[in-house]
């Protein structure tokens, strides 16, 4: 498989767990074991769409039982002969191989997958995002010499970017350190917030300035929390921001 691959760097590598479970999209080149209609391949690309069934294949680091997953969108791009080259964005945790292999079953002719490549992993997309190894060497060896801090820039990015996708949370410089410290997301903290926020959802929260410091899970809707005046809104699972960086407004226990 080739394709974009988010790589974090010391701190940042805190906001990869909010990666794991974000959606992908793949390109895939599938190989039909007979030649099928292009109406007929259509057709089972959109069967395919929404919540499915699947079983992860004999070789896969989890275990093996029947679980859903998502899949948010299919196109077909290309066929030809028995080569069926489709676009395909899914939930996170989608063996794209077994999805392949369930198709040609769908079909009635059998398939298997012959190249795979993601071209987005959650907010990162293939246009735009993502660099090469060569190039990383090239404008790392530059700034050694240079100093010119923007050849890093082009490959290095806030860690917010990979939070894009993600509902957010915007708290007031009063709540900033205590939840540097752990300390669950109380109702008088919050400044802001998105729309569709449910409870249980994962979600993060920023500063004023649009700077990450933690990952939480929300433990009301977006309608609760502006009704609350008091009491837990989210709960704290993973600090991103050091902490000091904002004054201390509150009290610990003697």
């Amino acid at each position: 498989m080739t394709g974009v691959l988010p790589t974090a760097l010391e701190e940042a590598t805190k906001v990869i767990q909010a990666l794991l479970v974000s959606g992908k999209e793949y390109v895939c080149v599938m190989k039909l074991h007979s030649k099928v209609s292009e109406d007929r391949i259509r057709a089972v690309l959109e069967e395919f769409q929404g919540e499915i069934y699947q079983m992860p294949p004999v070789r896969a680091s989890v275990k093996r039982r029947l679980r859903t997953r998502k899949i948010y969108y299919t196109e077909l791009l290309e066929t030809v002969e028995t080569d069926v080259l489709f676009k395909v964005g899914c939930e996170a945790g989608t063996y794209v191989r077994k999805l392949v292999h369930d198709m040609g079953e769908a079909l009635g002719c059998g398939a298997h997958m012959r190249e795979l490549r993601r071209t987005r992993a959650g907010p990162f997309v293939e246009d735009g995002d993502m660099v090469t190894l060569h190039d990383v060497f090239y404008r790392h060896s530059i700034w050694q010499e240079t100093g010119d801090e923007t050849m890093l820039r082009r490959f290095i990015q806030p860690m917010e970017k990979a939070l894009e996708l993600i509902p957010k949370i915007y708290v007031r410089d009063s709540a900033v350190d205590a939840i540097c410290h752990g300390a669950h997301l109380a109702a008088p903290g919050v400044l802001s917030l998105e729309t569709e926020i449910k409870a249980k959802d994962a979600i993060a929260v920023f500063t004023q300035k649009g700077e990450a410091v933690a990952l939480a899970e929300a433990t009301a809707s977006t309608e609760e929390i502006l009704r609350m005046g008091h009491g837990f809104v989210a709960k704290t699972e993973r600090v991103l921001m050091p902490r000091g960086l904002y004054p201390k407004m509150w009290r610990g226990s003697s």
